[in-house]
C-alpha cells in the first residue's frame, strides 16, 4: 500500500476526472495552461516533502504542552493495550486517538519515561494522514466545481483564477499554520485526527455529490463513523452532513428522491457498521442509549451554569438549570477544607478527569436561553479572536480580490453553486460549537472548509486572464513557501532553546520528570496511591504522577493558586492530612511556587522538596526504610 505522502504526489488522470455520472469532461481554466501553473504541478511533490520534513521538527522539539486531558487519552491507550475494554469504554472520551497512541506505545517499544517522544510520532503520523485529506478535499471542491460548471454553461465557461494545484497548495499552507499554533504536536488530544476524519467525509461527500455514485456516500458515512470514534462532536455533524446531502441533491442537483434517499441510507448504515459497536457498549455501560456525554456535560457546566468540579447532590445552589440525580458521586471524606476519595472508579491516573461522566452520571440539562446568550456572545467573540489570529488567507483572498478578480459566489440551483456544501458545513462547525464552547482547536476544519471554497470560487474578471494567472499563481507559491520558512524558522528557534537548556526534546520537561523519579527514590511507585493538593499538582498538569506510575485517589480540593497561602489558613488543616493519611496515600504531593513570601520559606515543615522541581510531597505512609533520595526544603 502507498504511504500516504506518496499518494499526494500522485497526479490525478483525465480518466479518474471522467467518472463523473453527471458530465463527461471537467471545464479547463485557462489559468491552468500558464506556465507558471505548469511549473506548480512538478514542484508539488518536492512541496509536500517540505512540508513533511519540516514538521516532523515540531516532532522532534515542540514544546512540552500535557494537560489533564492528554493523561486521560493516556490512560486509555494502556487500557487497549491491555484489552481492560471495560475501562475503555468512557462516556467522555472517545477511543479511536487512544488506539493509535497505543499502537505508538507498541511500535516504538516506549516506556513510561520515553512515551510522551512515542506520541509525538505518533501525532506526525496523523498529520501526514491530515496532508492526505485536505488534498482529498480540496480535490474534491474543484471536481464538484467542474461538474457543476459543465451542467451550468453546457462546457462553455469562463473559467476559475485557480486549478487544483493552486487549492492545494493553500490548503497544505494553512494545514501548515494550523500545525504551528492550535493542531501542535506537543498537544496529545485528538483534535487533528478528527479533522482528518472530518476532510475525508468532506471529500467523499463532494465526490459522491459530482459523481452521484453510492460508493462515495459509504466512504462518508464510514469517515464519519471514525470521527466519532475519536470524538462525539462527529455524532451530530453526521446528522448535519446527511441532511446537506439530501437537500442539495433534491434542490440543486433535482435528482429523483428515491436516489436520495438510498445514499442517505447507505452513508447512514455505512456509519453505523463502524460507529455502532462503540455506542452499544456505552449504552450498555450508561444503561440507556448514549451516544456520549461530552457534549451535555459542556452544556450543563459552559450554558446552564452547573458546577463543573466535584459536585455533591445536596449542593442545589450549584447545579444551574440542570436536574442533578447523581448516580455515583465523588465520595466526599471532609467538608472544610473539601477532601474527595476518587476509589470507586478503578481507571486513571487521575480517576476524577479520567471518566467525568461517571462522576456526573444522571445531569440532566435544560435549554437555558439567557445561559446561550451570555456564552453565545463570548464565543462570538471567541470567533473573531480566531479570525483575527489567522490573518494570513484572508489577506491572500483579499489581495486577489484587489487583482482584479472576483468571488463567483452564484447560489441558485440552475448556476454552479459548488461552494455552498463545504461553505454551509464550515460554518455549521461554528456554530454547533458555539452554542458551547469554542477553542481554536476545535474549529479549525471548519475554517478551511469555507476559506477553501472561497478560494476555489474566484473568477477573473476579464476574458484574458493569463497575468492574473501569472500573478495568482505567484502569490499562491510564495504563501505556501512562507508558511514553511515560518516552520522551519520556530523549530530552529526550538532546537537552539532545548540544546541551550541541556533538554533531550520538546517532550521532555524537567519540572516533571524529575518530580516523577524523586517520588520513586522516595519508594513511591507503579501500583501505590497518593493524594495531591492544589488545583495546578491536581488538575492542570497530572502528567507527572502518571510517569512515576502513582494513582491520585484522593485529593484536597484548594481550587485558587497559589497553593501556600490557602494552606497556611486552611482551617482543619491537621484533620485533613490525617484524612488523607487514612485513605492509605502514601503521599501528599503539591505544587509550590517559590518565593512567594520574600525572605521566608514558602514551604510549610515536614514537605520534601522532589528534585529541583516545584513539586513537593508530604509522607503519609511511607515505609520507615524509605530511601530519601531527593533534596529537603
Amino acid at each position: 500500500m502507498d504511504s500516504p505522502l506518496s499518494q499526494l504526489t500522485a497526479n490525478q488522470t483525465d480518466e479518474q476526472q471522467n467518472e463523473s455520472s453527471v458530465a463527461v469532461r471537467p471545464v479547463s481554466s485557462p489559468s491552468e495552461q500558464a506556465p507558471l501553473q505548469h511549473w506548480l504541478r512538478r514542484f508539488w511533490p518536492i512541496y509536500c516533502l517540505l512540508v513533511a520534513l519540516v514538521t516532523f521538527g515540531y516532532a522532534l522539539w515542540d514544546s512540552y504542552q500535557i494537560d489533564g486531558d492528554a493523561v486521560a487519552y493516556m490512560d486509555i491507550g494502556d487500557l487497549i493495550r491491555s484489552h481492560h475494554w471495560a475501562g475503555v469504554i468512557n462516556g467522555y472520551w472517545n477511543p479511536l486517538y487512544p488506539a493509535a497512541l497505543a499502537l505508538g506505545h507498541i511500535v516504538f517499544h516506549a516506556t513510561r519515561f520515553t512515551e510522551l517522544h512515542a506520541y509525538y510520532i505518533v501525532n506526525f503520523g496523523i498529520f501526514l494522514l491530515e496532508m492526505l485529506a485536505v488534498v482529498l478535499f480540496s480535490d474534491s471542491i474543484i471536481r464538484l466545481r467542474n461538474v457543476q460548471e459543465e451542467a451550468a454553461v453546457g462546457g462553455h465557461s469562463a473559467g476559475f483564477l485557480l486549478d487544483r494545484y493552486a487549492l492545494r497548495y493553500i490548503g497544505l499552507a494553512l494545514l501548515v499554520i494550523a500545525s504551528q499554533r492550535e493542531l501542535s504536536m506537543g498537544k496529545v488530544r485528538p483534535d487533528a485526527l478528527l479533522m482528518a476524519c472530518l476532510l475525508f467525509a468532506l471529500a467523499a461527500l463532494l465526490n459522491h455529490l459530482s459523481t452521484g455514485h453510492l460508493r462515495y456516500a459509504a466512504l462518508m458515512g464510514a469517515a464519519l463513523g471514525f470521527a466519532y470514534l475519536a470524538k462525539s462532536f462527529a455524532f451530530a455533524f453526521t446528522a448535519v452532513c446527511l441532511v446537506v446531502l439530501i437537500a442539495f441533491r433534491w434542490i440543486w442537483l433535482r435528482h429523483k428522491p428515491a436516489r436520495i434517499v438510498i445514499a442517505a441510507l447507505v452513508g447512514g448504515v455505512c456509519f453505523v457498521i463502524v460507529a455502532g459497536p462503540y455506542i452499544a457498549a456505552l449504552s450498555r455501560q450508561k444503561g440507556r442509549l448514549d451516544f456520549g456525554d461530552s457534549g451535555t456535560l459542556n452544556y450543563a457546566w459552559y450554558v446552564g451554569g452547573t458546577e463543573k468540579m466535584h459536585l455533591q447532590q445536596n449542593q442545589t445552589a450549584l447545579f444551574g438549570s440542570a436536574d442533578v440525580h447523581l448516580k455515583h458521586p465523588e465520595k466526599e471524606l471532609l467538608q472544610s477544607p473539601v477532601v474527595l476519595s476518587y476509589k470507586a472508579l478503578p481507571y486513571g491516573t487521575y480517576p476524577d478527569w479520567f471518566d467525568t461522566s461517571f462522576w456526573n452520571d444522571q445531569i440532566k440539562t435544560h435549554f437555558n436561553l439567557h445561559g446561550e446568550i451570555h456564552r453565545g456572545s463570548r464565543n462570538v467573540v471567541l470567533v473573531m479572536r480566531y479570525l483575527l489570529n489567522h490573518p494570513e488567507a484572508w489577506l491572500l483572498l483579499a489581495v486577489l480580490l484587489v487583482l482584479g478578480t472576483r468571488p463567483g459566489l452564484r447560489w441558485r440551483p440552475a448556476h454552479n453553486s459548488f461552494w455552498l456544501v463545504p461553505t454551509l458545513l464550515g460554518v455549521l462547525v461554528f456554530v454547533i460549537y458555539g452554542m458551547v464552547n469554542i477553542e481554536e482547536r476545535y474549529v479549525t476544519i471548519g475554517f478551511l472548509a469555507v476559506i477553501l471554497a472561497l478560494f476555489a470560487a474566484l473568477r477573473p474578471t476579464h476574458k484574458r486572464i493569463g497575468g492574473e494567472a501569472l500573478a495568482s499563481s505567484a502569490l499562491v507559491l510564495l504563501f505556501a513557501l512562507l508558511a514553511v520558512g515560518e516552520s522551519a524558522r520556530t523549530i530552529a528557534q526550538l532546537r537552539r532553546d532545548l540544546s541551550v537548556a541541556g533538554s533531550p526534546g520538546g517532550w521532555y520537561d524537567a519540572d516533571t520528570f524529575e518530580a516523577a523519579h524523586a517520588l520513586n527514590a522516595l519508594g513511591v511507585g507503579p501500583g501505590d496511591s497518593i493524594a495531591c493538593i492544589g488545583t495546578r499538582a491536581c488538575l492542570y498538569d497530572i502528567y507527572w504522577a502518571r510517569l512515576a506510575g502513582v494513582r491520585i485517589l484522593t485529593e484536597i480540593y484548594l481550587p485558587t493558586l497559589p497553593l501556600y497561602p490557602q494552606l497556611a489558613a486552611m482551617p482543619n488543616r491537621a484533620l485533613a492530612i490525617d484524612t488523607v493519611r487514612g485513605q492509605g496515600a502514601k503521599v501528599l504531593v503539591g505544587y509550590f511556587s517559590p518565593g512567594i513570601q520574600p525572605g521566608a520559606s514558602p514551604i510549610p515543615p515536614g514537605w520534601i522538596e522532589l528534585g529541583d522541581s516545584p513539586y513537593y510531597a508530604l509522607p503519609l505512609n511511607l515505609a520507615p526504610s524509605a530511601p530519601t533520595a531527593t533534596k529537603a526544603p
